[in-house]
């Protein structure tokens, strides 16, 4: 027999004995079940056998009954975000010139930071890829601040940015264009549009760069955007009018109905919305006007009205015009 052969069966051997090892420490001896470790305890799921004690514990030395008793606890940092373009990872300099205690900094010790401050921010951006990102990410999270947008479309327009700067789709386009692209994506995909009239009030740059920016990255990145629901607006705008509930349920149904008869085909969501809107406060006797439902909308009221005799002919199965 070679010594090859002999190796390969002595380190056979080992690995064998080694998971045999493996399972005798995570089985019971008494009854083979499952162990598992309950703060410096080993103890079996199946009998309760406490099989090993004195661990080393690696939780955390307190104990905590609610999440805001277990935020004043903690002493780590805060989770990776990708809405910052260091991920949250670096260090960051408060601006106010006071020490733990709140007490002013003297003149030496403010001049000091200020330096601080200067170099800190330097080696954050180290290159023009970095620089770019945190400029876009300043965007976005302004954008989305004004648009009332939740923090999970601020991280999903994040990534997106990310994903067009990786795949190298800035070339001959804004780094505002893009990121509001991104935004406006972001804000579709989680159900929560805006329109494009709302998108370009809070961007620096023209509707129809929006807009052509817009197709090409959802093309290049190969997003899975949805047509815009009309009923996705309805909540906001009933809000916005302070509409009843009843009011906001009736707008649903007239959509609803509008679908069932294909009216919405070809037809702006945002107007269609807008109209709904308005015609379900006129059905529930609540005031308001197609001059408030234009405004808080941005739609015209040529629009609205277009719209309303519409989705109430369709509700009474009357033939379109």
């Amino acid at each position: 027999m070679s010594n090859s052969n002999v190796t390969a069966r002595t380190r056979t051997n080992e690995v064998s004995r080694e998971e045999e090892r493996e399972s005798e420490e995570t089985a019971c001896p008494e009854c083979s079940g499952n162990l598992v470790m309950q703060g410096a305890e080993t103890v079996c799921q199946d009998c309760g056998l406490v099989v090993e004690t004195d661990e080393i514990d690696r939780g955390p030395e307190w104990r905590a009954f609610d999440a805001k008793e277990k935020d004043e606890k903690s002493r780590v940092g805060a989770p990776t975000t990708n809405m910052m373009h260091d991920k949250g990872l670096s260090t960051n300099i408060d601006w106010r010139d006071k020490d733990a205690y709140g007490n002013s900094l003297g003149s030496n010790q403010r001049k000091k930071m200020q330096r601080l401050r200067k170099w800190n921010e330097r080696f954050r951006t180290r290159d023009s890829k970095e620089r770019n990102l945190k400029q876009a990410l300043g965007e976005i999270d302004r954008m989305a601040s004004a648009l009332g947008l939740p923090e999970n479309v601020r991280e999903t327009a994040s990534v997106i940015y990310r994903r067009a700067l990786d795949e190298d789709l800035l070339p001959g386009r804004s780094i505002e264009g893009v990121s509001t692209s991104s935004v406006y994506a972001a804000a579709r995909q989680a159900g929560v549009p805006r329109s494009l009239d709302e998108i370009t009030e809070v961007s620096r740059v023209e509707k129809s760069e929006i807009a052509r920016t817009y197709r090409y990255v959802v093309r290049e990145l190969g997003l899975e955007v949805q047509p815009a629901d009309p009923e996705s607006y309805v909540p906001r705008f009933a809000s916005d009018l302070d509409l009843s509930e009843e009011a906001e349920l009736r707008a649903r149904k007239l959509l609803q109905n509008a679908k069932e008869q294909g009216v919405h085909s070809g037809k702006s969501p945002v107007g269609l919305a807008a109209a709904a809107v308005y015609a379900a406060a006129l059905l529930t006797n609540e005031k308001t006007t197609q001059a408030a439902v234009s405004e808080v909308a941005d739609i015209s009221e040529v629009t609205i009205r277009n719209r309303y005799h519409e989705l109430l002919e369709a509700e009474q199965g009357l033939p379109m015009a």
